[in-house]
């Protein structure tokens, strides 16, 4: 008897996260906006990553959408597919869900996405309980469908094909992006969706802490920083509340969820995308970076402030690379987690590396690239 073949359906949001590396915070209505500012596609390579790894397993079909939300990709790995839905040269929201109907007409097994917080609605709207899982490609990723990276992605849907991982329920969470853009972070739930599930390899979905110590830690967190940051460097201020403190007590009104320049006590930079932080390493001789993890998450670098790429850490150097984080948050994450788009980026980032926790006080912390963890 000839083995089962599993179906999948396959597509990409070509637009997703576009929008971070320009700081737009979102692409949602706004993909013209970020070609504009110079921003590159990066949906197509977060998709070959995962479907790479998927070339090598025999026994695959993919359902997916014509051209460049998923047939392409497809195409130039090699994996055999049937075009079951004829996308729009502009593709949409309505287009992502009407290729998720014509997936599910032709019985797939799991629903194979790339994109983010958006996508993942449009997807589950579609879906039902049919299991969806998602390669993270957005700059919003706050629902609980996504791989931690394109190539755990790969390892959960073999796993889950093979009968090997069970699919468990999980929420499609979603911000309001014009809110976002204006430093409010206001989440809501859209649906409950069927994914794949292992620890460690699909994110949790974010989770926000407001106990009365928290508070205090992140007073202590801001006095250390205020001493430390009297060097003369320019920092960068990564995107959260942890981050956001620190520049509320020099006197600076810090972009709660965007990349801020402050050097001196002033601000140089208000919501900078990558480029100009790129400029400013030109300009400036000593730059640091400091960050602080997503909550229940542990992302440290390629969720949120997706400005702080792999090129600007490049050139700041990861030695100058400072974590910030509550003990209580600190102490509820395994790891703390890398996902830059850059491997070999990720390589020089994992490691144990110092937290600041405190006034004076720092914990030291395992950091793991996400496409190194495995089942």
């Amino acid at each position: 008897m000839a083995a089962r073949v599993a179906k999948i359906g396959f597509l990409i949001n070509p637009i997703a996260g576009m929008g971070g590396a320009v700081g737009l915070k979102g692409t949602d209505g706004l993909a013209g906006v970020a070609r504009a500012r110079g921003a590159k596609p990066l949906a197509a390579v977060r998709a070959r990553a995962c479907l790479h790894l998927l070339s090598r397993e025999e026994g695959l079909h993919f359902f997916t959408a014509s051209g460049e939300m998923g047939e392409d990709v497809l195409l130039q790995c090699g994996l055999p597919y049937t075009v079951a839905y004829a996308a729009r040269e502009e593709s949409s929201s309505l287009d992502t869900k009407l290729a998720c109907l014509a997936f599910l007409k032709n019985g797939v097994d799991l629903i194979l996405f790339c994109g983010g917080d958006g996508t993942a609605r449009d997807v589950a709207g579609s879906a039902g309980m049919r299991p969806i899982l998602g390669i993270p490609a957005g700059v919003k990723m706050h629902s609980g469908v996504f791989a931690i990276s394109p190539q755990a992605a790969a390892e959960l849907t073999l796993g889950f094909l093979r009968g090997d991982l069970l699919a468990r329920e999980t929420e499609i969470v979603d911000v309001d992006e014009e809110l976002y853009r204006a430093g409010e972070l206001q989440t809501r739930l859209f649906a409950i969706a069927k994914t794949p599930y292992q620890p460690v390899l699909v994110q949790e979905r974010k989770r926000i802490y407001s106990a009365s110590s928290e508070e205090e830690f992140k007073d202590q967190i801001a006095v250390f920083a205020s001493e430390f940051m009297r060097d003369g460097s320019a920092y960068v201020l990564g995107a959260g509340t942890t981050v956001a403190r620190i520049a509320e007590l020099l006197g600076v009104e810090k972009t709660l969820l965007g990349v801020d320049v402050i050097k001196e006590g002033k601000l140089l930079l208000k919501d900078a995308p990558e480029s100009d932080l790129l400029a400013m390493l030109d300009r400036e001789k000593s730059v640091k970076v400091i960050v602080s993890p997503i909550g229940a998450q542990g992302f440290i670098l390629g969720r949120g402030s997706q400005q702080i790429s792999a090129a600007v850490l490049r050139r700041v150097g990861v030695e100058n690379l400072i974590i910030v984080c509550t003990p209580h948050k600190l102490a509820e994450l395994p790891q703390l987690l890398v996902d830059t788009g850059d491997l070999q980026m990720d390589r020089i980032l994992a490691g144990k590396r110092m937290v600041v926790t405190g006034y004076r006080m720092a914990q030291r912390k395992e950091t793991v690239a996400a496409s190194a963890l495995h089942i």
